[in-house]
């Protein structure tokens, strides 16, 4: 089990996030985590506070014990992933099991400079963080598709509208849930590499097959995914008539063809913009959520510091 320690410039950084919350009212303190660490220490900094305070790490064992100190536990299973995507990730549990506001402000702790640190704090308003996107929303996918299949497809398409690849921006659709149904209207649009395979090279919560989900995706044609999380088909033409459908200006025949087969089918579709990154899911033929790439454009670098030039000696 991963350890973070808690040091006094820990509880520094804790107290100005505290003093952050009340001055701002905000929904809780989320404190992102890189292991377990002393949790009756941590409480005791901020006992003072009505502030919920939320900690997040990669697994249950990391977070162990942290319940019972009136600390709010959120379990990521996002080991190795970017340092913003483990942030966001927090932030739509939280959301998710309705522990903020998706329009409210969080302040958030995490190791922004060195691991096991903690060091950085940031003031989020995620009305600018999670654009329509709701617990109604999620809560009315789950009707008819396992929340936690949705979420697993969701994740993968933030991460190919973010990343592209190999330096090239990339739009794919996946269709999700009563996959029989949905492939009575699929066509084969080349070689599905997937064909054929077991189970276990198929499911989406394996990390080799996201891998090469991102390399199909370069590809024309959809992703067919069951309830389960098993991808059924791949390189996928969907022949669907969209006469009644009503689409915003600008979205092209990937966006037409989600809203048509989730219309026609029970299926919920979920596409990822090329030009924009953005992902869209539509349900009964109408767009039902809308994710903005949050982390596009951010890059990390290294920071550069030339020392100032010796004073001459008088």
């Amino acid at each position: 089990m991963a350890t973070q320690r808690f040091t006094k410039h820990s509880g520094a950084v804790l107290g100005v996030a505290v003093n952050m919350a009340e001055v701002l009212s905000a929904d809780a303190i989320l404190i992102l985590l890189d292991g377990s660490t002393d949790w009756k220490r941590l409480r005791s900094e901020t006992k003072e506070t009505k502030t919920p305070i939320l900690v997040a790490a990669d697994t249950a064992e990391d977070l162990e014990g942290a319940s019972e100190f009136n600390l709010i536990p959120l379990v990521l299973n996002k080991e190795k992933a970017p340092l913003l995507e483990r942030l966001q990730h927090a932030l739509l549990e939280a959301a998710t099991d309705e522990l903020i506001r998706t329009n409210g402000d969080v302040i958030a702790i995490y190791s922004g400079f060195q691991q096991g640190r903690m060091d950085s704090i940031s003031h989020l308003q995620l009305d600018e963080r999670m654009r329509r996107l709701t617990v109604r929303d999620l809560q009315r996918l789950e009707s008819s598709v396992p929340l936690k299949t949705i979420k697993a497809v969701v994740d993968l398409a933030v991460q190919i509208g973010r990343e592209g690849r190999e330096g090239k921006a990339v739009g794919t659709l996946f269709v999700v849930g009563h996959s029989r149904r949905v492939m009575e209207h699929c066509n084969d649009g080349g070689l599905d590499p997937f064909r054929g395979a077991n189970r276990k090279a198929r499911n989406l919560y394996d990390r080799r097959v996201q891998e090469d989900v991102k390399e199909i995706a370069q590809m024309d044609g959809a992703f067919v995914v069951n309830s389960d999380g098993n991808i059924e088909r791949s390189r996928q033409m969907l022949e669907v008539a969209h006469q009644d459908l009503t689409m915003s200006k600008g979205l092209g025949a990937r966006h037409w063809a989600a809203a048509a087969i989730s219309a026609k089918t029970k299926a919920v579709a979920v596409v990822v913009s090329q030009s924009t990154g953005t992902v869209r899911l539509y349900q009964n033929g109408e767009l039902v959520m809308r994710i903005e790439p949050m982390d596009k454009a951010v890059k990390w670098q290294e920071f550069n510091y030339e020392p100032p030039a010796p004073t001459p000696e008088a």
